[in-house]
């Protein structure tokens, strides 16, 4: 029987030790600056970017490359392991297709290998959340195929609640509208945001004021988690260099919970379309009804 190895792709947010531990693999969406394009090898550090935001640049982004993941791909493949790759929402990017494009020319070449593509339907965090729990399902000693349906089949228990300091960014990305971003601006309100079934995101309400959607986020982790309580023994949060109400958020679910709680940066790739500010929960729960 053939080893394997999980792989997922930047956008999963895990703090880099974690990745190096457990051996993992991660694949580059890309962003630009200007006439700029940066990638793991070559990008700015998160507090650079986030700051380059606030002064005023706009980041664009762009999917995995397929010949870039195939090389990767290959080179494990080649090195006698199987992969189990956890990729970004096919609701938010093109990435998971590249993928599999890129895992199926790698598969041609080496028909002796297997190379399975888990379309995440999350984000950040929560895509990082469900390599977390795959990596520990592989270390429990199952198989390939059998850490792989357990990911798939729980794929709509890995859910995603957030909020935005910017409402603009949301328009810029086509979230909201330009009214609702101007309005909601002036009059303080904070959009609460949820990564739906489809793996799209989506705005489930609004409350007035920072402190209160942050409150909010905690709450949806009591009344979502439910059955789930005892699945994963984390909860991880991601924020758009905003640590202290990052540090917020944790102390209150550290209080209700005994759970581990990660902290990490909304990567570049998703915080140019979320931006400066961002404040995201991740967990397992119940379904990811709103």
């Amino acid at each position: 029987m053939r080893k394997f190895i999980i792989s997922t792709d930047n956008t999963a947010d895990l703090p880099a030790d974690f990745l190096k531990e457990n051996d993992i693999d991660i694949h580059s969406l890309f962003y630009s600056i200007g006439d700029t394009v940066y990638n793991n090898e070559n990008s700015l550090s998160d507090e650079e970017f986030y700051a380059r935001m606030r002064g005023g640049d706009l980041p664009t982004t762009m999917a995995c490359n397929p010949e870039d993941s195939a090389d990767i791909f290959r080179k494990r493949v080649e090195a006698g392991y199987d992969i189990l790759h956890i990729a970004f929402s096919s609701g938010l990017s093109s990435s998971y297709n590249n993928m599999c494009i890129a895992a199926n020319d790698v598969l041609e070449e080496h028909p002796e290998a297997q190379i399975i593509v888990i379309d995440s339907l999350s984000a950040s965090m929560g895509e990082g959340l469900m390599v977390y729990r795959a990596v520990q399902y592989k270390n429990e000693g199952h198989t390939l195929e059998e850490t792989a349906e357990y990911i798939q089949s729980h794929v709509q228990n890995f859910l995603h609640f957030f909020t935005v300091d910017d409402l603009n960014h949301l328009y810029r990305g086509g979230r909201i509208s330009k009214a609702t971003a101007i309005v909601g601006t002036l009059a303080g309100i904070k959009p609460v945001l949820h990564v739906n079934e489809e793996g799209k995101l989506i705005s489930i309400g609004k409350v007035r004021g920072r402190k209160k959607s942050l409150i909010t986020l905690v709450n949806k982790i009591e009344e979502h988690m439910g059955s789930y309580k005892d699945e994963t023994d984390a909860i991880f949060i991601s924020h758009g260099d905003c640590l202290e109400d990052a540090q917020f958020v944790a102390n209150m679910i550290k209080e209700r919970y005994d759970k581990k709680v990660w902290i990490n940066y909304v990567c570049p790739t998703i915080g140019s379309h979320s931006g400066p500010g961002t404040l995201a929960v991740f967990f397992m729960g119940e379904n990811r009804q709103p």
